[in-house]
């Protein structure tokens, strides 16, 4: 049976999740705040197989819950449930690693969508395969590869686990190598947000992402800016011509 983390200290939404996901045949079980969230998710290890995580939380708030389950290395899908729907904290939230976000009130047939689209994306990325090279959902240049069906970054020796912003960013970019691209085309196209919303978020997801490729982050060959418009990814015959 699948086993779902609610953490929300509002006993009656709290009560309601949990009715409602066992009754579509889900094991659910509820944290109060978020020390008791990551007590389960990273010292007793507990197994979940997605976290519908409330951000306003007593305590540590459900960034800050998120942002360390991320620092610690647990991967496990987020979906963030809160009554704050303002792009800026859609944002906030998908920097501190979250998978998807819900504002309140919400319907229960959208909740189980989401939560459905978040377990065939965590099956996806544990499958124990190899994906082909020929795919369009892998991309190698230069000692890397861009692995987004399994949302991760290899070079340098090392692997990097993708966010789903950091992997739809940098999915968009290499897509439309050799142009550039503005923020608010990020903003509106890969992110569904409006144009207007504060675009400092995305100079903070380049900036990961150039950790992520780049020999040296401070000086790009990769990942460029194009003053004054956005950002622009470097095409493999553009790196090898260089």
């Amino acid at each position: 049976m699948t086993r779902i983390l609610i953490v929300e200290d509002e006993q009656h939404i709290a009560d309601g999740l949990r009715f409602n996901l066992e009754a579509e045949g889900y094991e659910a079980v509820v944290a109060r705040d978020g020390e008791q969230a990551l007590e389960l998710l990273l010292k007793e290890r507990t197994a979940f197989e997605v976290v519908v995580l409330d951000v306003m939380l007593p305590g540590k708030d459900g960034f800050t819950v998120a942002a360390e389950l991320r620092a610690a290395g647990q991967f496990v899908p987020i979906l963030m449930l809160t009554a704050r729907g303002r792009p800026e904290d859609v944002l906030r939230g998908f920097e501190s690693g979250a998978d998807d976000y819900l504002p309140k009130p919400f319907e229960l047939a959208i909740l189980m969508a989401r939560l459905r689209g978040l377990q065939r994306r965590r099956r996806w990325n544990e499958r124990d395969v190899e994906v082909p090279e020929s795919t369009p959902e892998t991309y190698s240049f230069e000692g890397r590869t861009l692995d987004f069906g399994a949302m991760e970054v290899r070079a340098h020796g090392k692997s990097y686990r993708l966010t789903q912003m950091e992997c739809d960013l940098l999915k968009y970019l290499v897509r439309n190598a050799g142009q550039a691209v503005s923020r608010g085309t990020i903003l509106e196209d890969v992110w569904g947000l409006h144009e207007s919303t504060d675009t400092r978020a995305i100079d903070n997801f380049i900036v990961r992402l150039r950790r992520y490729l780049e020999d040296r982050p401070a000086s790009p060959k990769i990942l460029l800016t194009v003053r004054g418009v956005g950002y622009k990814f470097v095409s493999q015959e553009a790196l090898k011509s260089s």
